[in-house]
C-alpha cells in the first residue's frame, strides 16, 4: 500500500486497521462468490446476492452498504482494481426473479463513485480506468407504451444495453439511457442527461446554467 508523503504515522495506522477489516471480511465473502483473484474488501453491511453469477479480479473494493445483486443470464464481472463505492446498487434483475437481466462487465481500474445505481437487465460494458462521480444512473432497459388500450406495465420492456468505453470521465448526477454508447476518452459534464451515443474524445455539457450580467 503506497501513502501519500504528507499522511502521518497515526493516519496510516487507522487506514490499515480499516482495510484489515475489509480485508478479513472479503475472505469470508469471497467463498460465495464465482471467482475472485487476489485481495478482496468488502465494507459493512455490504449486501451480496447470487455470488455464484460474480467474478472479481484482483484488488476489488466493494464499499460500506454497496448492494450487489448478482442474479443475470451473463454475470457480474469486475476488473482488476475496480471500485464499487459507498451505498452503490447494481441490479440486473428483480428481487423475486420475476425477470432476468443480462448483467454487468466492468473493466481495470474502473470506479462507480457514491451513491451510483447501475440497472443492468440490459448488457452494460464500462472499459478500463473509467470514472464515475456520485449519484451517477445507467437505465439499460426502456419501458414499450405504444398500446394506449394497454397498461404501460403488461407491455414490457425492451433493451439494448449501455457502453462506456475505456478512459471516460462521467461527472456526478449523469444519467445515461439504454441504447448508449459513450466513446473512448470523453468527458460528460455534471448533471447531464444522456440519451444519444457520444463520439470519442468528446466533451459534452448540459448546458442549463442561467447567464448572469454586470448591472
Amino acid at each position: 500500500m503506497a501513502f501519500h508523503e504528507r499522511i502521518g504515522t497515526a493516519d496510516k495506522i487507522i487506514i490499515c486497521k480499516n482495510t484489515g477489516v475489509k480485508a478479513l471480511r472479503g475472505l469470508w465473502r469471497r467463498l460465495f462468490l464465482r471467482q475472485a483473484k487476489g485481495l478482496f474488501l468488502v465494507g459493512k453491511k455490504v449486501q451480496i446476492t447470487h455470488g455464484k453469477h460474480i467474478t472479481c479480479g484482483r484488488n476489488v473494493k466493494f464499499e460500506d452498504y454497496s448492494e450487489i445483486h448478482g442474479l443475470c443470464s451473463d454475470g457480474l464481472i469486475f476488473g482488476d482494481n475496480v471500485t464499487i463505492s459507498r451505498g452503490v446498487m447494481i441490479r440486473p434483475s428483480s428481487y423475486y426473479g420475476g425477470d432476468l437481466g443480462a448483467g454487468l462487465v466492468m473493466g481495470a481500474h474502473s470506479s462507480i463513485g457514491p451513491y451510483g445505481y447501475v440497472g443492468c437487465s440490459g448488457k452494460i460494458t464500462i472499459g478500463a480506468n473509467v470514472m464515475f462521480g456520485p449519484k451517477c444512473s445507467l437505465f439499460a432497459e426502456n419501458h414499450v407504451f405504444s398500446d394506449s388500450e394497454a397498461t404501460i406495465k403488461s407491455q414490457g420492456v425492451k433493451q439494448k444495453g449501455i457502453t462506456v468505453e475505456d478512459d471516460c470521465w462521467i461527472g456526478s448526477n449523469v444519467v445515461i439511457l439504454d441504447g448508449v454508447t459513450i466513446g473512448r476518452g470523453s468527458v460528460i459534464g455534471a448533471g447531464t442527461l444522456v440519451t444519444k451515443s457520444v463520439p470519442p474524445e468528446s466533451v459534452l455539457m448540459d448546458r442549463r446554467d442561467r447567464q448572469i450580467r454586470s448591472r
